[in-house]
């Protein structure tokens, strides 16, 4: 019953690491004035930049994705893009940081160090998270 039990949570939980967390799904700017696609399973950097998302981990939040056109030397390669929401700084109600960009395989960019979310100004590698805003 229980190995049933088991066969029976596992879709639910492969499932759920599919999806984005809302707040991450939509039309957006970067405080770059970069815009951006985002939805389950693609993260569009425009024009032409393009991550096919693998996973998305909302718990320790960070996604893991496959590097699609557009990323010249890195095609193919895997991307750790860690994410973040703010509190009182509206329009920006949540960002991201490219931890990985270039990563041979999913679990090498998965295991890369998570950016420093106690630092949203220089956690990411030095530089600050991208901070996003809706557009309509």
């Amino acid at each position: 019953m229980r190995l049933l039990l088991i066969f029976l949570l596992f879709p639910i939980a492969a499932w759920s690491q599919k999806n984005a967390p809302s707040f991450a799904k939509g039309d957006f700017a970067d405080d770059y004035g970069i815009k951006y696609t985002i939805n389950d399973t693609l993260w569009i950097q425009h024009p032409n930049i393009k991550y096919h998302i693998i996973k998305w981990n909302e718990k320790e939040q960070y996604l893991i994705a496959k590097n699609g056109s557009g990323h010249k030397a890195d095609e193919n390669k895997y991307t750790r893009i860690d994410f973040m929401t703010f509190e009182g700084m509206a329009p920006w109600h949540w960002g991201f940081c490219l931890t990985s960009y270039k990563a041979l395989t999913d679990k090498e960019a998965e295991q890369t160090a998570a950016a420093d979310r106690k630092n949203p100004r220089k956690g990411c590698n030095g530089y600050p998270f991208s901070r996003m805003k809706v557009v309509e």
